[in-house]
């Protein structure tokens, strides 16, 4: 669920023991606290988010030593890093005990508005070491931007300020009071999402991990695809979108998965670059994948008013024609290749993946049914991890009680209380680790919450929205190209959350407003859209990733992960022009639009690869490039001739097939 991905357990060189052994205690304090309000008692939202931020803080600082994590920090970095633990701890506790002199009080206390001044600076810090540079200078530019203006505490910078969007400018008594005193600033919407949806199934993604989930998920995809053409590289496919539903973040999916499938991609036969290309392209689902599609559907649903629920159940059809883009995609490499798959002396059967780690489909499975049920996502997130303390538990008894003696190991007394500790260990570690995770994506929805702040003080959202239409011309098409163009530039520096979040404030009002998209495809758009720096050249984060594990250039891998990713381009179009498909409609035109969407993204992956049952001529490549256009556009006569097109150009590429010697078609 985190962006960043995760931090793990492991010590650094520079983190003295102590310092590693307080970090568990606040995370697993915070984790503790987490979990009390969300199934025990709930807590009001300014006593819940000021005490999350200072966690928060307070781990942030711990984890991320001002002198960077190979050094140790000496007294000189504790000189820095102690004064900030204690402001982070000052904040957590600021706004809860002061609460009812706050609400009644007409003007500000000069305190609060220093306090709200040591609160901005202290999350702007913290977010430089936990999410990156980049996201600390656009929340330092909005701060910057309310300022500016004559009757701001920068006036003489109002005069630079493009007319459109020059504004009058505010001083930092009322910008600090906007950040702090109110639920429009940091302790606003972005944080709300982060300190309850979003860390309650971080959580829920820690305590399935540590608990094996992760390695169920890739033997039950080796078991289930190993023996296929592309084996491995059909894994890596199965097995992200099932990591995506413990982890939700990309880098998280190729370090975890890609340690397993890339190298034995690379044993197949596919090339270094090509086996990270497909295990990044593949990673890059897991945030679009349900049930859990990372911290940005929470706060999609948060933005938008639409249950969470719906939001799941519109996604999910997109997200399998995403994963099936990419999984043809992959056939269609190891057949042109004439790869096979891996002996079955070296794979699992499904039915003994499943009889070790069925267990872990129990959790998934109470979550599912109990978002349909009607609860709340705070109370499913709750109970799901009861259930996965439950499962674990209860195989790990079962193991003690009836395995073990059924292969001759009696139960005893010394092994009961050796379950039970490795029981208390594990809980431990996963509550520290959910709270670890948490870090970055709660700070950069801190930051996002000063630039919401600054947006509705300066009405630069409005302004936004004017600016866009002017570039663009009133072209949709173009318009959407403008969103993944900035989405690409934010993505370079920001982690994709933080990314929708930037992006959806500024464009999602004249997306939906000016060019009368709905609100949930122009969020959906947006939120698609802001997964695309982990794939797409020159700054592809997953891509990287998965060179550093293939041992390829990191740049080829990149482009490599770009062309296997390209649903996460098409599909957000196909949405816009063919609304049903989220929606909803009659059912034939459900149908007649789902045929074509998979007419249509067969129809690309055939013309790039220029393979489909058979090699495709140049010819037949043109006309399914045209007739997959054809299907995007939003007219009935053109759909109904790209279909024809398509269905000719597959038929004869299918008789082709079969007349090939020693070929078997698709």
């Amino acid at each position: 669920m985190t962006d960043a991905g995760s931090e793990g357990l492991r010590p650094t060189a520079a983190q003295p023991r102590f310092i590693l052994r307080i970090v568990a205690v606040v995370g697993i304090a915070l984790s503790l606290f987490q979990l009390y309000s969300a199934g025990i008692q709930p807590i009001g939202l300014f006593y819940l988010r000021p005490i999350h931020l200072g966690f928060i803080l307070v781990l942030c600082f711990l984890m991320f030593p001002v002198t960077g994590l190979y050094r140790a920090r000496g007294l000189g970095g504790w000189l820095i890093d102690g004064p900030l633990i204690v402001c982070g701890i000052l904040v957590g506790l600021w706004v809860p005990l002061n609460i009812d002199i706050i609400a009644t009080a007409i003007v500000p206390r000069q305190i609060d508005v220093i306090i709200g001044i040591v609160t901005t600076l202290v999350v702007l810090e913290a977010a430089r070491r936990a999410v990156g540079l980049v996201m600390t200078l656009i929340g330092a530019t909005a701060l910057f931007y309310a300022m500016a203006g004559q009757r701001g505490a920068l006036p003489g910078f109002g005069e630079w300020l493009p007319g459109i969007l020059a504004h009058r400018g505010y001083s930092i008594d009322r910008l600090s009071s906007q950040m702090t005193l109110g639920a429009e600033g940091i302790f606003g919407l972005p944080l709300g999402v982060a300190a309850t949806f979003v860390f309650v199934f971080v959580l829920f993604g820690a305590f399935l991990e540590v608990t094996g989930a992760g390695r169920f998920f890739i033997d039950l995809a080796y078991a289930a695809t190993g023996r296929q053409r592309g084996g491995p590289a059909k894994a890596a496919v199965i097995a992200s979108a099932g990591m995506g539903s413990i982890s939700g973040s990309a880098i998280a999916n190729v370090v975890t998965t890609g340690a397993f499938t890339i190298p034995l991609m690379k044993r197949l036969g596919y090339r270094p670059a090509q086996a990270g290309g497909v295990e990044a392209a593949a990673s890059t689902g897991g945030q679009i994948m349900p049930p859990l599609m990372g911290a940005g559907a929470f706060l999609m649903s948060e933005f938008t008013q639409i249950p969470y629920l719906q939001i799941v159940l519109v996604s999910i059809f997109p997200a399998f024609l995403y994963f099936g883009t990419v999984y043809l995609l992959v056939h269609l490499a190891a057949v042109k290749q004439g790869m096979r798959g891996l002996p079955a002396s070296e794979l699992m059967r499904v039915r003994e993946v499943l009889a070790g780690g069925w267990h872990f489909l129990v959790p998934l499975l109470a979550l599912i049914g109990l978002l349909i049920s009607g609860y709340s996502p705070l109370r499913v997130g709750f109970y799901a991890i009861i259930a996965v303390i439950a499962a674990a538990a209860g195989r790990a008894l079962w193991d003690f009680l009836v395995t073990r003696p059924r292969d001759g190991e009696a139960a005893s007394l010394a092994g009961l209380q050796a379950l039970l500790g490795s029981g208390v260990r594990l809980t431990l570690q996963a509550l520290e680790l959910g709270a670890r995770n948490a870090v970055a994506v709660s700070l950069a929805c801190a930051v996002a919450g000063i630039i919401v702040g600054v947006v509705g003080l300066t009405g630069l959202g409005l302004k936004f929205s004017a600016m866009m239409i002017a570039f663009s011309g009133g072209n949709l098409l173009l318009a959407l190209v403008l969103v993944a163009i900035a989405s690409l530039i934010l993505g370079m520096g920001l982690p994709v959350t933080a990314a929708y979040i930037v992006l959806v404030i500024l464009v999602g009002p004249a997306l939906s407003e000016e060019f009368g998209m709905a609100i949930l495809i122009a969020h959906l758009v947006v939120f698609w859209y802001s997964q695309d720096s982990n794939v797409t050249p020159p700054v592809a984060l997953a891509g990287f990733a998965g060179a550093a594990i293939a041992g390829s250039k990191p740049m080829a891998t990149a482009f490599q992960a770009w062309k296997f990713a390209k649903g996460l381009y098409l599909i957000p179009l196909f949405m816009v022009y063919n609304e049903a498909i989220i929606l909803g409609g009659p059912l034939p035109l459900l149908l007649w639009t789902g045929l074509v969407a998979i007419l249509a993204l067969v129809a690309f992956a055939a013309a790039l690869e220029s393979y489909l049952f058979a090699p495709l001529q140049l010819w037949q490549r043109l006309l399914l490039a045209g007739a997959a256009i054809a299907l995007f556009w939003p007219d009935l006569t053109a759909e109904i001739a790209g279909v024809a097109v398509t269905a000719a150009i597959l038929g004869l590429n299918f008789l082709a097939a079969r007349r090939l010697p020693n070929e078997q078609p698709l």
